[in-house]
């Protein structure tokens, strides 16, 4: 990696990197990867596949299933993210050039980022998951069918009013929203006419925040999956009663619906290691994390599994423990935090525009940030390993003042060149990781029990884990909450939706904020998924685009390739 001050060699864009690799067969990379026979497969042409994930969990030829889980973590993130599934990917390449049965677990892209903000969710420079172009737009259709079933269940909904409403609904109580996998505002509120007499307020969310999203992912199996479904809330009847997916008979047809998405998809690194990409929820409007089936079929095939969760420990980071891990029993065995010399920056007052530039005294001020973040995995249980994803632009001052606060934190650090290196720039990571995993032979724990009430559980994350002094509830919302308890509802965890660009509410109040007030203004049911959400400031559950789409850049060149994803 070059030091400061010297010019490095130009690298080549993500696309003209992968289509100089010779990719791996997928059947190769199941059978000889992972151990695994063909016909546990369903192929998607030469490089993807579905796995049979029941027919290799329940199988004895897998005995160990012992796979230890390394969750990927990162700091308060800069709008073009700061490079968790490079990360996560440079690791796993590392770890498998060391001999180490390892295999990378990450969530699927949405198309709302890829056409929108942050573009696609692939890793990039040379550690990058492949077929890149496939996984980013449609890939195997498992978000599609979500959006199908999600929206069948709308359907379903609305014809049990336009035929006399038998189970007596209130049209005023609906709580279920239709979906879509692209970002799009003018969806997040509408009036939809029923009938000539009869209309309801409705709106979208994006796909990725779904409660069919969560279902899929948090399903242990298709039984259950089922189970979930029919405990979905759409709305409430005139008396309160919750009204459920299973009341309007719609289970049946969205198991159906949902029945091949359900199997993880198999795919490869450029170092042709085997990749489980699976369930797309995001981690601010969402839980953030991929499905408890793809993990466990990991876990049943290696020694190392390697999963990561979206933005940093205060979102996806809580909600892999607080919820995927409370709801499946898992535990994680080690922790890496991502962390970048730009974030720091932009953490210690940098402007966007200026992010490039050297700034090492913000860089100093902005690690109060990584310092909060070490703490917060701390109350998981674990002892974090801080992974400086090296930027060209980056100094070598600017770099020891992170390596020096994570010292002084008494964690260990290591910057990682994978991008420009692929896993062989991530090689002391590796090391430092499997230490870790050595020394760490406890689990990691929740953050609260299950018989706090909702509002303690909000309290406790609020505090413990965003520094705010307290909750500031918006009478509906807060009324909600209480319903919610009254319909013995309060035994679920609650996911938190919130800015990923700051502990507080305010995206813009940076570092380590503190002493601030979260503001509640929503709360919405996800029985089935089994959690509540709890909305802040001015988040959305359906995005918009920004001024400058990255759709903008994308095209179909002559030779039939895609550019500018």
């Amino acid at each position: 990696m070059p030091v400061s001050g010297d010019s490095p060699s130009p690298m080549l864009s993500d696309v003209q990197i992968a289509s100089e690799i010779q990719l791996r067969d997928i059947t190769d990379v199941a059978f000889s990867g992972l151990g695994l026979a063909h016909d546990v497969l369903t192929t998607y042409g030469r490089h993807k596949a579905k796995i049979d994930y029941h027919r290799v969990t329940s199988s004895s030829d897998f005995e160990s299933g012992v796979g230890k889980i390394v969750l990927m973590t990162g700091v308060s993130p800069t709008p073009a993210g700061e490079g968790k599934t490079t990360t996560t990917l440079g690791l796993n390449d590392a770890l498998n050039r060391l001999g180490v049965r390892s295999t990378a677990c990450l969530r699927e892209p949405s198309l709302g980022p890829v056409f929108g903000m942050k573009g696609g969710a692939h890793g990039g420079g040379r550690a990058q998951v492949v077929p890149m172009i496939d996984i980013n737009l449609h890939f195997t259709g498992d978000i599609h069918a979500v959006t199908a079933a999600n929206n069948l269940l709308s359907s379903l909904l609305d014809n049990h009013f336009y035929w006399g409403n038998k189970l007596d609904i209130d049209p005023g109580q609906v709580y279920w929203r239709r979906v879509m996998d692209i970002s799009d505002r003018a969806l997040r509120s509408l009036n939809l006419r029923l009938s000539k007499r009869l209309t309801r307020p409705e709106g979208f969310n994006i796909t990725a925040a779904s409660e069919v999203m969560a279902v899929l992912c948090l399903a242990e199996d298709l039984t259950d999956l089922e189970r979930r479904i029919g405990k979905i809330v759409v709305g409430l009847s005139c008396d309160g009663r919750p009204v459920t997916a299973a009341d309007l008979d719609a289970v049946g047809a969205m198991v159906v619906l949902l029945k091949d998405a359900f199997n993880p998809n198999l795919v490869q690194s450029l170092e042709g290691n085997a990749v489980f990409i699976h369930g797309g929820p995001f981690a601010n409007i969402a839980h953030g994390c991929n499905s408890v089936v793809a993990t466990r079929t990991a876990m049943k095939l290696s020694d190392v599994v390697v999963i990561e969760a979206g933005f940093g420990s205060d979102l996806g980071g809580e909600k892999f423990f607080n919820i995927k891990c409370r709801a499946s029993g898992l535990h994680a065995s080690a922790c890496v935090i991502v962390c970048t010399v730009r974030s720091t920056k932009m953490q210690g007052g940098v402007p966007r525009e200026e992010l490039l530039v050297p700034h090492p005294e913000c860089v100093a001020k902005g690690t109060l940030n990584l310092k909060r973040h070490i703490e917060i995995i701390r109350q998981f249980g674990l002892e974090p390993v801080i992974s400086v994803n090296r930027f060209d632009g980056d100094t070598d001052e600017e770099i020891e003042l992170v390596r020096e606060a994570a010292e002084q934190e008494g964690v260990a650090c290591c910057v990682a060149t994978h991008w420009r290196d692929g896993g062989e720039g991530a090689m002391s990571l590796a090391e430092t990781v499997l230490t870790a995993l050595a020394r760490n032979s406890g689990k990691s724990r929740l953050l609260y029990p299950n018989s706090l009430s909702l509002k303690d559980k909000v309290a406790t994350i609020a505090k413990k884990i965003y520094g705010a002094e307290g909750v500031d509830y918006h009478p509906v919302a807060l009324n909600r909450l209480e319903n919610l308890e009254a319909l013995g509802f309060g035994e679920l965890p609650v996911c938190i939706a919130k800015t990923q660009y700051s502990f507080s509410a305010d995206p813009k109040a940076l570092g380590a904020a503190e002493g601030h007030v979260l503001p509640v203004r929503e709360i919405r049911l996800n029985a089935g998924a089994g959690f509540v959400v709890v909305v802040t400031g001015a988040m959305m559950t359906m995005p918009g685009l920004p001024r400058h789409p990255a759709s903008v850049g994308v095209s179909l060149q002559p030779d039939g390739t895609v550019a500018g994803i």
